[in-house]
């Protein structure tokens, strides 16, 4: 998964990504604050409609997140800092609002930070699996295993 096929830099970092810096810290407040299903969707696709499209040319089978049932794509790169680039990008709004919540507790993290992240914790407070499809939450579960794989 990791991305080595292009000359061009990556530059995506949360701030990039996201427009302004976002943590898992403002994912749990933002989604603390809504109190039905319908509230967190709005926040996923606001997410979604902030998280940039990758470059056509990223979008290639290489850089392909499996078991999704739409299109997904992850694009890596290991910093100078140790802290590990990610960008994921997605043909279906309501993934592209998930991956932006994997996103803001991944990346620009060490690799022990990723592999460490309790995810599962994570989406159960955020209370968005109970709400998924199930073919929806594995392939939540694909993006974060693609990162973690890409990551190590």
């Amino acid at each position: 998964m990791q991305h080595s096929g292009h000359s061009h830099p990556i530059d995506h970092t949360i701030d990039h990504t996201l427009g302004h810096t976002i943590t898992d810290v403002e994912i749990r407040s933002l989604f603390s604050a809504t109190h039905s299903w319908e509230a967190r969707y709005k926040e996923l696709i606001k997410l979604a409609k902030q998280l940039p499209a990758l470059d056509a040319a990223d979008k290639i089978e290489a850089n392909a997140i499996h078991g999704c049932e739409s299109q997904a794509w992850l694009v890596s790169e290991l910093g100078t800092n140790g802290c590990w680039q990610l960008h994921c990008d997605s043909d279906a709004r309501i993934v592209k609002g998930l991956m932006a919540v994997v996103l803001a507790a991944l990346n620009n993290k060490t690799a022990a930070q990723i592999q460490a992240f309790d995810m599962e914790a994570y989406f159960s407070e955020l209370q968005l699996l109970s709400h998924l499809s199930p073919s929806r939450g594995n392939g939540l579960r694909a993006v974060v295993t693609a990162i973690k794989q890409s990551c190590q």
